[in-house]
């Protein structure tokens, strides 16, 4: 089969379309046929040699490339009974020490970190749920906040941001969204109750608008200290990247968050966008082969949603 691989680490030439053998799943492992795969920046990290140098992933002649898939499965391992040969499904491949990602024709995955794909979806749409949308749905789980309870979503045009401002107003939470002033019609779509434009002072903004601070940031735009002004005493505060939460002042509980793959929320992700209450945003479909022209347009920026790699 067909794989997307890195053997030195660089810009998007780096990435090789190679021949591989078939992986064959294990105990409690499903084989999925991939059918679409998002790009995420943490994909060019990997590329980049940036998780490697940061020890997150261990040194190997080659390294596979991808997270997100969609597709259905073509083989399950002993002991699998939620999952038949043909089911609908989408999955994250949390586990930086596998050999291959989902840049590929087929990848194995453990049961637990596989669920039913949604049903009005296409698989491209499907494949920008799990890393992105367990991102923003564990980070609200780590906030803990109660219905009512005010949020500052940073970055909440990007595709972690999009999905947290949705699903936080889903769970009742009141939301400043801060985003780039073309993107208030969207956030506001997706839930947010208030606009906060992304060339603002965001704590100076959010007190304007929230007295005393919000409740709680969700930091998907990687503000840091900037954002953390925006805080009540005493308030919560995630960061979404690793290596970039803040100095937790004035008694704010600062968490840094690390996405793991998970059934049963993925599960919950796919029902919700089942019912039109979270909404997927595809920036550009293109085949497997043309993953190097996929790094180059993550690179520039700008998009809106993610881009897909379909085999």
């Amino acid at each position: 089969m067909r794989a997307i691989v890195v053997r030195t680490a660089g810009g998007p030439e780096a990435l090789e379309l190679v021949e591989v053998p078939v992986p064959r799943p294990g105990a409690r492992q499903v084989r999925v046929r991939v059918e679409a795969a998002a790009v995420n920046p943490v994909d060019a990290l990997t590329r980049a040699g940036t998780l490697a140098a940061a020890g997150l992933v261990a040194p190997r002649e080659v390294t596979g490339i991808g997270w997100d898939v969609a597709g259905r499965v073509d083989e399950v391992g002993p002991d699998v009974t939620e999952f038949a040969p043909g089911d609908r499904v989408i999955g994250l491949r949390d586990r930086l020490d596998l050999p291959l990602g989902t840049y590929a024709d087929q990848v194995v995955l453990d049961a637990a970190a596989v669920a039913p794909a949604p049903a009005r979806l296409s698989a491209a749409e499907a494949a920008t749920l799990p890393l992105n949308g367990l991102t923003a749905d564990q980070a609200l789980d780590a906030l803990g906040l109660a219905a009512g309870a005010t949020l500052l979503v940073t970055g909440a045009a990007g595709a972690v941001g999009g999905y947290a401002v949705e699903l936080a107003a889903g769970r009742g939470l009141r939301v400043v969204a801060s985003a780039g002033e073309e993107d208030e019609a969207f956030v506001r779509s997706v839930g947010a109750e208030w606009f906060v434009p992304r060339s603002a002072d965001p704590a100076e903004a959010v007190r304007d608008l929230v007295p005393g601070g919000a409740d709680a940031v969700l930091d998907a735009a990687v503000l840091g200290m900037a954002a953390l002004g925006a805080v009540r005493n005493r308030g919560a505060f995630v960061s979404v990247v690793g290596g970039a939460a803040p100095t937790p002042l004035r008694g704010i509980t600062v968490t840094e968050l690390w996405v793991a793959a998970d059934a049963t929320g993925l599960a919950r992700l796919s029902a919700l966008a089942d019912t039109g209450r979270l909404t997927p945003r595809v920036a550009g479909v293109l085949p497997l082969a043309e993953a190097a022209r996929a790094h180059h347009r993550l690179a520039e920026g700008g998009l809106r949603g993610r881009l897909v790699l379909t085999p």
